[in-house]
């Protein structure tokens, strides 16, 4: 009987703090964001600039922000970004997409991207938050 009220309570426990992770994910995304905030824009005052705005980035085409004048490498590569690709692009964008010209050196820990994507992941294509 104990042993069932102790498993309840640190289920309960545990639910408790699952709300809260997400959200320190974004806000822990945001902080990282900031590190990508030199060239590009999210939200719905979002421009492009060095790089091209990155709202509903996931979905969309590799290549295809209007009015970004992207590489040949980024149009011709044929990536729909999710969040594996993201992953495996932002780790080293120019192994990803040679000829990219993205000169950002990568974010190389998971976490940490995890984090990135959770944050942008709240942009839709109009910038607002979903």
């Amino acid at each position: 009987m104990i042993a069932r009220s102790l498993a309840a309570a640190l289920a309960v426990a545990a639910a408790g703090f699952a709300a809260p992770a997400h959200a320190q994910d974004v806000a822990a995304g945001e902080k990282s964001f900031n590190k990508c905030r030199a060239c590009h824009q999210v939200g719905e005052t979002a421009k492009n600039s060095v790089g091209p705005e990155l709202n509903g980035l996931f979905g969309r085409k590799s290549g295809s922000v209007a009015g970004y004048n992207y590489s040949d490498a980024n149009k011709n590569s044929g990536i729909t970004w999710d969040e594996a690709v993201f992953a495996e692009y932002i780790k080293d964008p120019k192994a990803k997409i040679p000829g990219t010209k993205m000169a950002f050196a990568g974010i190389k820990k998971d976490e940490e991207i995890k984090d990135l994507t959770a944050f942008l992941k709240q942009f839709g294509a109009d910038g607002k938050k979903k």
